[in-house]
């Protein structure tokens, strides 16, 4: 996601820097870098020229040019006015009663995954939604919102087989969605190839019968000025109230997410990450626009890693620090809980400097052979790696189809690992003990 944008705006910074003083010059040569890399990451033209306009009055300041580091005070002003191109803050979802969230877009953008997606995050957090399946055009649909539905535990709604009036249908789900008690209702809608006035027309009339409180367009990333135009002819005739982005981390450009907010000034409110139903969030302007700079989302990171580990893998992994008892089961159980995050490229994203080191990290193939490796082993083997002599290692080998060095490395990896921790734990213990004895600073 924005790997383009962000490797070329870090070569500007990193020019910029190397400058003890900041003339209209270099800012000038610096922009017309920058108005470049935008537009090869399919910003829309005139949003990249706003923003260039914008960001050079603000570094040609008197402020920034007097400063003592003029190159970290234009990051400043870069990574500011990129949050406010994504949007200035994040926006919350209107839970007005009843709560009706229409889910609008073309065929192919993914808003049945994403009606479904937006129940499970509603659900994660407190809400009851329930799913209305609208599309009349596809059958597929109907049941592929019926199936999401049963995966997450929401109910869905679905019209008679056959149908072909959506307001009826509307009326129909209205009153289903009351007798089920249900406080948000995701109403899932037909879509088309393109934009055409037959579209246009039913989703008018059927907004007119809900009088829906958000009126959400599904767009997908990778179609860049498409995406924006879309946007513009929903907007013109629904009146969006929000933007989801589907399909963030596969586009490597990414210049939907940065027009789409200045085209339509509607907000983005949520972004789909992956293919997996888990793998959809809110959208935090500030955060995204820290991470195209290189800077991380630690946030981000933080509230993953929450959902992903347990208070029980916590406590666990606590104790097995603390006793230095940890074995090869619990490494496995480290990278599951890893995996668990999301797509690792999106993880290291979050780190602060990591995005530098992505082609030397491990990847998603390297944690696969890991696994292989390690259960390849027998419970003996895994409790105890000491045991493992150059014929086991053979053995392991040969049955995780990898090599004896790569046996030998992971090994290797564990051990300084192990070291590491219970050189931790044997600290913890040494301070413990040091508290006990009231030593002073460290009560």
């Amino acid at each position: 996601m924005f790997s383009r944008l962000s490797d070329k705006l870090q070569e500007v910074f990193k020019d910029l820097r190397g400058h003890g003083r900041i003339s209209e010059q270099n800012v000038s040569d610096a922009l017309r870098e920058v108005r470049m890399a935008l537009l090869e990451a399919d910003v829309h033209f005139r949003v990249a020229k706003d923003f260039i306009a914008r960001v050079k009055e603000k570094a040609l300041g008197e402020e920034v040019m007097r400063s003592v580091t003029p190159g970290q005070q234009i990051v400043k002003i870069f990574h500011d006015e990129l949050t406010a191109l994504l949007g200035g803050d994040a926006a919350p979802l209107n839970f007005t009663k009843p709560g009706r969230i229409l889910i609008v877009g073309l065929n192919g953008a993914g808003k049945t995954t994403s009606s479904a997606k937006l129940a499970r995050w509603l659900k994660a957090q407190g809400k009851s939604p329930l799913l209305v399946a609208c599309d009349l055009q596809r059958p597929a649909a109907i049941k592929q919102l019926a199936t999401l539905g049963e995966q997450i535990g929401v109910h869905v709604f679905q019209p008679q087989a056959g149908e072909t009036d959506v307001l009826k249908v509307s009326r129909e789900a209205a009153t289903w969605c009351e007798q089920e008690g249900g406080n948000v209702q995701i109403y899932d809608t037909a879509g088309r190839q393109e934009i055409d006035e037959a579209l246009l027309e039913e989703l008018r009339q059927l907004k007119d019968a809900l009088a829906p409180q958000e009126v959400l367009l599904v767009c997908d990333a990778a179609t860049g000025q498409q995406a924006v135009s879309v946007a513009e002819h929903f907007h013109n005739t629904l009146g969006l109230t929000g933007i989801i982005l589907t399909k963030l981390d596969g586009d490597a450009r990414g210049g939907a997410a940065l027009s789409l907010r200045e085209v339509t000034k509607q907000p983005i409110k949520f972004a789909g990450v992956g293919e997996k139903i888990d793998q959809f969030e809110a959208f935090y302007p500030e955060r995204l626009a820290g991470r195209i700079l290189g800077m991380g989302d630690v946030v981000s990171l933080v509230e993953k890693a929450a959902e992903a580990i347990t208070e029980e893998d916590a406590r666990r992994m606590e104790e097995k620090m603390r006793t230095a008892s940890f074995d090869l089961d619990d490494f496995l159980h480290q990278f599951k809980l890893l995996r668990r995050m999301g797509p690792l490229e999106n993880v290291l994203g979050m780190i602060p400097g990591m995005d530098k080191l992505k082609d030397s990290s491990i990847d998603e193939k390297q944690l696969k052979r890991v696994e292989a490796i390690i259960l390849s082993m027998t419970p003996k083997e895994r409790a105890r790696p000491d045991i493992l002599n150059a014929r086991r290692r053979q053995r392991v080998a040969r049955g995780s189809g990898s090599t004896v060095t790569e046996v030998n490395n992971l090994l290797l990896r564990f051990n300084q690992m192990r070291k590491m921790m219970k050189k931790a734990g044997q600290m913890k213990k040494l301070l413990a003990q040091a508290r006990r004895a009231g030593i002073p600073g460290l009560s």
